[in-house]
C-alpha cells in the first residue's frame, strides 16, 4: 500500500459525499484476518504518533503532584492534583471524561491515579498509558509531550477483528490525510506477526458517509 491509494480513495469520498451542515471527520478502518482476538496475543492495543494534527483540538489533561503542577497548568486542558484526588466522588470523576481526550499522569503517583480514576477512566479508554507515553517523571518537560499527544491515535481491536481511528478532517489538505492516513496503516502492518497476510480489508469514510476502499494497484511484472 503506498501513500497515493490513500489520496486516490480520499479523492473518491470528497466527490461522491453529501456535504453536511457540519465539518466531518474522515476515519480509517483496517479490517485483519488470521487473528483470533480471544487471544490477548492476538488482540492489539498501541498507539502512534500522527505526522499531522488531526483537525480537531485534542484535549490532554493531567494528574500530577506539586513537581510538575506549574508545568501541567501551562500545558494541559484539565489538571489534578494529587491533594485533590480524595475530593473526587464517582460523579466528579464523570465529569473528566468530558473535560480532556486523553490524560497523562507522573509516574510516582500512578498507582493512586489508577486506584482512584482507573474503574472510570479505564472504561472509556482514557487512563494514563505507558504505551502512549502518557506515564511521566516528575521531572518532565510537558509542552513537548502535550504537543505529540495531540497528534497520536489508539489503535485497537475492539471485540472484533478490525480498527478504526479518525485521522483529519474535511477541512484539511488531502496529501495530509492521506500521510495520517499512511502512518496508521504503517504502525498496524509492523505490528502484525504476518505484516500484510493479516490484513484483509483497508477502508477510508467520512462521519455520514459510506465507507470507500483504499484499492492497491497491482504491479504487473514485465
Amino acid at each position: 500500500m503506498e501513500k497515493v491509494n490513500f489520496l486516490n480513495a480520499i479523492k473518491t469520498l470528497r466527490e461522491t459525499s453529501t456535504k453536511r451542515k457540519f465539518e466531518q471527520t474522515f476515519d480509517i478502518i483496517i479490517n485483519l484476518q488470521n487473528l483470533d482476538i480471544k487471544k490477548e496475543s492476538d488482540r492489539i492495543l498501541l498507539f502512534t504518533a500522527l505526522p499531522y494534527l488531526r483537525g480537531k483540538k485534542v484535549r490532554v489533561g493531567a494528574f500530577v503532584d506539586k513537581e510538575l503542577s506549574t508545568k501541567a497548568r501551562e500545558a494541559c486542558a484539565k489538571v489534578v492534583l494529587k491533594d485533590d484526588f480524595k475530593t473526587y466522588d464517582e460523579a466528579l470523576i464523570r465529569t473528566l471524561l468530558k473535560e480532556a481526550d486523553i490524560y497523562i499522569a507522573q509516574a510516582n503517583i500512578m498507582p493512586l491515579v489508577a486506584s482512584t480514576f482507573g474503574k472510570i477512566l479505564g472504561q472509556a479508554g482514557k487512563m494514563p498509558n505507558p504505551k502512549a507515553g502518557a506515564v511521566v517523571p516528575p521531572t518532565a518537560e510537558l509542552k513537548p509531550i502535550v504537543e505529540r499527544l495531540q497528534k497520536t491515535v489508539r489503535l485497537e481491536t475492539k471485540g472484533e477483528a478490525s480498527i478504526k481511528a479518525p485521522v483529519g478532517t474535511e477541512k484539511m489538505k488531502d496529501d495530509e490525510i492521506a500521510e495520517n492516513m499512511f502512518a496508521v496503516y504503517n504502525a498496524i502492518l509492523q505490528h502484525m506477526h504476518e505484516e500484510k497476510d493479516n490484513i484483509k480489508q483497508v477502508l477510508v469514510k467520512l462521519t455520514m458517509g459510506k465507507p470507500v476502499k483504499v484499492v492497491e494497484e497491482k504491479k504487473w511484472a514485465r
